[in-house]
């Protein structure tokens, strides 16, 4: 059996130097990290977008549906609240950088990168762009300048414009298959319903804005995301009330309901025992009691 040589184990991690409440966008923390043979992270969760790119070396990344090997150029992105694991290889453990990240804008922000829901990973080849940002943002925290936050939000942005480069080049280069024209349909629909869950909308309307039949955009959407779109919509709505339950303690119930895009209080309140098993009330009194997750690298 062939001898492997595998560099020292290292890992240096940085925290965000301004104290400041997440608002919009604001990344938390930077890493770096040989990792050693086999070592394996989770499973487990957090409470924030975590981003790793890969720079050498390998590993195995799950989380959801998820499940594969990466190699030097993937950059793989961890949701908050989904259970994952990761592990690297026993002869090339990979190394990586990572940036935590949170705020309002955070979901936006990974779909417009080019981050599916059942494809938590982008693979940026040769490119240096990615490891760079993911360097200049460990810089901007270690340097501790007092632009160090309002700094490493914007290369956040840029590295997330160079992910979306790297997924509109790999269509380009890829074979065409029958089905890429619905994945970005799809993504257009996730898109829309992201950024405008608190008005109005319908998905009549939405589907005439796009330009497409709604009963068939509706059994597209299904068929490739696992959820209609109303119920997609519900659960982003949701989501987003659970965070202000959360954060926006002096909002009532109903001004929470009506602040994403539900007129109808009980209604919110009825959706939100359903996909988290407590009402509102409930859920407001538990983290209340300062139940609160520890955030790592």
């Amino acid at each position: 059996m062939p001898m492997t040589t595998t560099a020292a184990y290292t890992y240096r991690v940085v925290s965000n130097p301004v104290n400041m409440q997440a608002t919009g966008l604001t990344v938390l923390f930077a890493g770096e990290s040989q990792t050693k043979p086999n070592h394996r992270i989770g499973p487990k969760v957090v409470d924030y977008y975590l981003l790793h790119h890969v720079l050498s070396g390998k590993g195995r990344f799950h989380s959801g549906e998820y499940e594969g090997e990466l190699t030097a150029g993937s950059s793989f992105l961890i949701h908050p609240r989904q259970l994952f694991e990761y592990v690297s290889d026993e002869a090339e453990p990979w190394r990586y950088r990572w940036i935590g990240f949170t705020g309002a804008n955070a979901d936006e922000l990974v779909v417009a990168a080019g981050f599916g829901p059942s494809q938590p990973v982008i693979d940026t080849g040769e490119n240096r762009a990615p490891r760079d940002r993911c360097r200049a943002i460990f810089e901007c925290f270690r340097t501790r300048g007092g632009s160090a936050s309002l700094e490493a939000t914007g290369h956040l942005h840029l590295l997330c414009a160079d992910l979306l480069g790297a997924t509109a080049g790999n269509a380009v280069q890829q074979p065409i298959r029958p089905d890429s024209h619905n994945d970005e349909l799809v993504q257009l629909v996730i898109g829309y319903l992201s950024t405008q869950y608190a008005e109005p909308i319908t998905i009549e309307a939405m589907a005439e804005t796009l330009g497409y039949n709604r009963a068939y955009l509706s059994r597209l959407f299904k068929k490739i995301s696992g959820l209609s779109p109303i119920t997609f919509l519900t659960k982003l709505r949701i989501d987003h009330g659970k965070r202000l339950l959360r954060e926006r303690p002096e909002l009532t119930v109903e001004q929470i309901a009506s602040s994403v895009g539900i007129q109808d209080a009980l209604y919110f309140s009825k959706q939100f025992r359903r996909w988290f098993g407590l009402s509102p009330t409930e859920y407001r009194a538990e983290v209340g009691h300062g139940i609160q997750t520890e955030s790592e690298g």
